[in-house]
């Protein structure tokens, strides 16, 4: 499985790091980058977590 960002759709939020913190971090102005894009086993539920939180749809994860 994979964690997908469209840097395009991300406001900057920081609500996804919350959920997923070993999976996104924040730049210094509090928009995501991802660590990494294979969901590690056992990290799906905080990933789907992270994609649920964003407000403007901006992480998807795809198998």
């Amino acid at each position: 499985m994979k964690l997908l960002l469209d840097a395009t759709r991300c406001q900057g939020y920081g609500l996804c790091q919350d959920p997923a913190p070993e999976l996104i971090d924040l730049d210094e102005w509090g928009y995501a980058q991802l660590r990494e894009t294979t969901v590690p086993e056992g990290g799906e539920e905080a990933a789907a977590a992270a994609v649920a939180v964003c407000p403007n749809s901006a992480l998807r994860l795809v198998k």
